[in-house]
């Protein structure tokens, strides 16, 4: 069984992870994770959502604000865009394991008292949090991971990804030791942020139709 205590400036979430356990095991020892600092500031750890026997497994960022205060993925708004493009996609939200890269909000203030605003997390904290990417993998098997924006494919891909590149097409890489079939699109949150939201929404629906495809 994996321990509990780890260096401040270990920066890797390994020790917190069990050994065996299954998604709920897991969940409860994600809550007590200090891998990083990340946990700091966060309200709580933000794990995955959804059943171990799920065909796709769904892999963003991190919680955004309003995940962070609720303790479950892809809650806010832009979950909301997600579960609506998956839909007209053909493929049921509820029948998709949700998780992100990293399991903390990291965020800035422009002022104390002022809303929490988004900050990406870097290629060290990704790479903290990979044992409990890692674990959800292992347990899930999906048949296709949805990649969900930059900083999810350099946390399953490496740090030379580039969504543009490979969008809406089939991977097939081996991630933590296992063949997994990937594709790859935006983030839905850069859909809200776009000057033409239609397309931008459009162009995500394109890309998961390719996954429900490839789901056959």
């Amino acid at each position: 069984m994996a321990t509990t205590r780890a260096p401040e400036d270990a920066y890797t979430a390994e020790p917190f992870v069990p050994d065996g356990a299954d998604l709920t095991a897991l969940r409860r020892a994600a809550a007590g994770c200090r891998g990083c600092p990340l946990h700091r500031a966060a309200t709580r750890t933000v794990f995955g959502a959804g059943s171990a026997d799920a065909r796709v497994m769904l892999v963003g960022e991190q919680p955004g604000d309003q995940e962070d205060r609720q303790g479950k993925p892809f809650v806010g708004p832009a979950g909301k865009l997600l579960d609506r493009a998956l839909a007209e996609a053909g493929l049921d939200p509820a029948e998709a394991y949700v998780t992100n890269a990293v399991k903390h909000f990291k965020f800035t203030r422009a002022a104390p008292g002022k809303r929490r605003i988004h900050k990406a997390p870097s290629l060290r904290e990704m790479t903290a949090c990979g044992p409990w990417l890692a674990a959800e993998l292992a347990l899930v098997e999906p048949e296709l991971i949805v990649v969900l924006g930059a900083t999810a494919g350099k946390a399953l891909l490496g740090p030379a990804f580039r969504v543009g590149e490979v969008r809406g097409t089939v991977l097939e890489r081996e991630i933590h030791g296992r063949p997994e079939r990937l594709v790859p699109t935006v983030h839905p949150s850069s859909v809200l942020r776009a000057d033409d939201r239609e397309q931008a929404y459009q162009g995500l629906v394109a890309d998961l139709g390719v996954a429900v495809q490839a789901l056959g």
